[in-house]
């Protein structure tokens, strides 16, 4: 725009560019923007400059240009009172907020009579009364800028609404906006990067599953998560086309002959559509990073403006440095933490707001149906039928963007306050379930992070899952083979078992422990499963049954909703013993129970063939007396399998003895003062460390890394059993005493009446039975039956008779 024909002074420019940016992004109203071109110019200058300012907008913006040359003709159309009122309401504004003032010499001066259409002249009362009412409206105004904006009933923040320019097509040239994993309308940074431009938007989805899935046995995108991304693109559509957008969907599936087919598709759509900027959110998998680097170089070789903005992460991985900070303890979260503060980098800044509308294009570019895109495509069998495996998933669960707000409400007003220390609970509903949300965008960890902190309960433990994601993703862009490559060396050979039928019986709950199949159970059907229970499988697939981490990944990662590569592959290589951190831990199967389950809750919702057990046996049905498995219907190895292992002590024995036996075997990667693992470190983290350059780095960096304790201890015994060891990493679930000498006691009468009834049942038949046999009456009934039994209190709860005896004895 010509701003030099306006002003000659560089800051009047400045400023009025910055306005002007301001206008098209929807952050200020035309009136305001006229209002400050006059307070800059002033009014000789806007009158006579103004229509030549706001010319090039007519072509690209033409109801805006209309409604600036609307606001321009009546505001000098006014007669030389109302302009004296004007003046005097400006400069009584002036007076009250002296850092607004400008230039009111100006402002003041009256218009050129051959342009204005008078009206005649008002009263000097009304005059008088207009003023004091402009004065009024401006305080007003003024109020309610500087006032902070609530962004939930809860929170406070200095948030400015983002409102869209109007929807009407245009001519101009687009912008295409590339949606990846980013299905949100609220805290989009590209989003409102496109509105800020000013042009309309063309909002873009490419599927490319060759360059979504990596190198390797990735599983990058299962079946649960395609299933996810086809519910939550048709919820963003519909989100789009309520604010008068549209999402084009294009397939890229099958173009791998193409050096990148994403950038095939990006050249074809921006040859059809003219555009000249493509903007985008970043993604991290050095894969998916690769690909975006390609694509903005070969685009912008061409011509084409390409901008990435960091909002999938609250720190971008590869801006974390350990400066300051050492290698000591890396792999942890703290660590991790103390990098972030050492070096802050950029701010989180606020969440942005969801824009009222989008600027459209004048024409459409050609797309798909997205069910062309085969994301949600069910299996058939052979008659034809279809395998509708996801029907429970889509009952479930809410794919919205407003859906993930509204389960953000609801924790942060209910379960938030448990979470701290009851998030191990299976059976009660105190963990947020957002993990999905975030992992495709429809909530931005920023927002998340913002809202955590303006809850009433500011939960540390619930904000410090974000920095265990940030880690994740570290790590990630540090060993970009994670998902597939022990990180320790020496773990590369451990004896892993290669029995199929015992991965098949933990893949499908099948297990013969309840606790491990009710977890996997609704892991098969609802997708999720939370983070505690996580652990109780991977323990149990690991240390009891011995089989590879990497196959726990890969069911993880095909069968959860939220199955990210970068959690999932720390997490398990934690969890396998490889990763650069040891879980300290191993969960029981049986044991772990007390903590997460201890009525049964949650094995009786997805065993139900267990549910009459009683709570105190329903985790061991091997140890139930075959009559009270009898009267359950529990039938072990035909209604609920037969457990795959028999003796976990000798089990875990041998899992620490395989351990010690790869760290004998291996011992230049022992460092042989701390007894820790040694890990090679990639050549950017040395040089960070050191503070060179990668090219001063040679060889590989062995660094000690954290180890578990029982690890080292057992190295120097081998042979012993876990039960020895004095590091056991073993938990057995926790519960107060008093609960433990509640649960002692009512099991122990339970058992020893149900015992001791039967007994008297069986003696009661055999006498039946003889006298029958002989030809003699029946016997007289028991002396016990009809006795009076003790009277319960409220305040005595060891007086009520157990469940058991009273069942029995009906």
């Amino acid at each position: 725009l010509p701003l030099s024909v306006m002003s000659s002074s560089a800051a009047d420019q400045t400023l009025l560019r910055q306005m002007l940016g301001q206008l098209l992004g929807g952050r200020e109203d035309p009136e305001g923007f006229f209002a400050m071109c006059v307070s800059v110019l002033g009014h000789r200058e806007t009158r006579s400059r103004f229509p030549s300012f706001i010319q090039p907008l007519c072509a690209s913006h033409g109801s805006l240009h209309a409604q600036l040359t609307s606001i321009y003709l009546r505001y000098f159309s006014k007669s030389e009172d109302d302009e004296l009122g004007m003046a005097l309401a400006l400069s009584l504004v002036e007076n009250t907020n002296p850092q607004s003032a400008q230039r009111s010499d100006e402002i003041s001066a009256p218009p050129l009579g051959s342009e204005s259409r008078s009206r005649g002249k008002e009263p000097e009362n009304k005059a008088k009364d207009r003023a004091m009412m402009n004065v009024e409206e401006s305080l007003k105004t003024q109020e309610k800028v500087s006032r902070s904006k609530k962004r939930r009933q809860r929170r406070k923040g200095v948030v400015q609404q983002i409102v869209g320019l109007p929807g009407s097509p245009s001519a101009a040239a687009p912008v295409l906006l590339w949606i990846r994993r980013d299905l949100r309308l609220c805290d989009n940074p590209a989003l409102i990067g496109c509105l800020e431009l000013g042009a309309p938007v063309i909002p873009v989805f490419i599927w490319s599953p060759e360059e979504e899935e990596g190198p390797g046995p990735t599983v990058a995108v299962g079946g649960a998560c395609k299933f996810w991304l086809h519910q939550a693109l048709s919820c963003f559509c519909a989100s789009l086309e309520y604010i008068g957008s549209h999402l084009i969907f294009l397939n890229a599936t099958g173009k791998a002959n193409e050096l990148r087919a994403s950038l095939h598709v990006l050249k074809d759509l921006i040859m059809e559509t003219g555009a000249r900027t493509v903007l985008a959110n970043s993604l991290y998998e050095p894969w998916l990073k690769e690909r975006d680097d390609e694509v903005l170089s070969a685009l912008q070789t061409e011509g084409v403006e390409c901008r990435m903005f960091p909002s999938y992460c609250l720190r971008e991985p590869y801006s974390v440095s350990t400066r300051g900070v050492g290698l000591r303890g890396i792999g942890s979260v703290s660590h991790f933490m103390s990098c972030c503060r050492q070096n802050p980098g950029a701010a989180v800044g606020v969440p942005l707001d969801p824009p009222a509308s989008l600027p459209t294009p004048s024409s459409w570019p050609q797309g798909v149906p997205l069910d062309t895109l085969g994301l949600a495509r069910m299996p058939r069998r052979k008659d034809g039928s279809v395998i509708d495996w996801a029907a429970n998933i889509r009952t479930s669960w809410d794919f919205s963007e407003d859906g993930a707000h509204s389960r953000l409400e609801a924790f942060l007003h209910d379960g938030v306050y448990r979470y701290e220390k009851e998030s191990g609970r299976a059976d009660a509903p105190n963990t947020s379930c957002l993990s999905p949300y975030l992992h495709f965008g429809q909530l931005s960890p920023r927002w998340l992070l913002w809202d955590a902190k303006g809850a009433c309960c500011r939960p540390p433990k619930f904000q410090r899952k974000l920095a265990w994601r940030d880690l994740a993703y570290w790590q990630l862009t540090l060993f970009p083979d994670l998902p597939w490559e022990s990180l320790r060396p020496p773990y590369k050979a451990l004896r892993w078992s290669s029995d199929g039928g015992r991965l098949k019986a933990w893949q499908r709950g099948k297990t013969g422990f309840p606790l491990v199949d009710a977890a996997m159970r609704q892991l098969w059907l609802t997708g999720w499963m939370n983070n505690y229970m996580r652990h109780v499988v991977a323990s149990f697939l690991i240390a009891y049954l011995h089989l590879p981490w990497q196959e726990g990944y890969r069911w993880f990662q095909d069968t959860l909703l939220d199955a990210d590569v970068a959690i999932d592959a720390m997490m398990w290589q934690n969890g396998g013993m490889c990763g650069l951190d040891h879980w300290n831990f191993v969960m029981h199967p049986v044991d772990s129970a007390m903590t997460c389950d201890p009525c049964g809750t949650f094995v009786r919702k997805w065993c139900p063939e267990l549910t009459d057990l009683p709570d105190e046996l329903i985790h061991k049905p091997w140890t139930c007396p075959a009559s009270m498995l009898r009267r359950a219907g529990v039938l072990i190895g035909q209604t609920y399998p037969e457990r795959i292992v028999t003796d976990l002590e000798e089990q875990r024995s041998q899992s620490l003895r395989d351990v010690a036996l790869v760290r004998r075997q291996f011992p230049q990667f022992v460092d042989k003062r701390s007894g820790c693992d040694l890990v090679p470190l990639p050549p950017r983290l040395v040089s960070e460390a050191l503070g060179g350059t990668r090219e001063d780095v040679s060889g590989d960096f062995l660094l000690p890394v954290i180890t578990r304790m029982e690890f080292k201890h057992q190295q120097d015994d081998p042979d012993a059993d876990s039960a020895s060891n004095p590091y056991n990493a073993v938990l057995k679930g926790y519960r107060s005493r008093k609960r433990d000498e509640t649960i002692a006691f009512l099991n122990e009468r339970d058992f020893m009446t149900s015992v001791m009834f039967e007994g008297t049942q069986r003696k009661e038949r055999l006498e039946k039975d003889q006298c029958r046999l002989e030809g003699l009456p029946p016997p007289p009934p028991s002396a016990s039956r009809g006795r009076a039994r003790r009277t319960p209190h409220a305040k005595d709860q060891f007086s009520i008779v157990p469940g058991g005896a009273v069942t029995s004895l009906k």
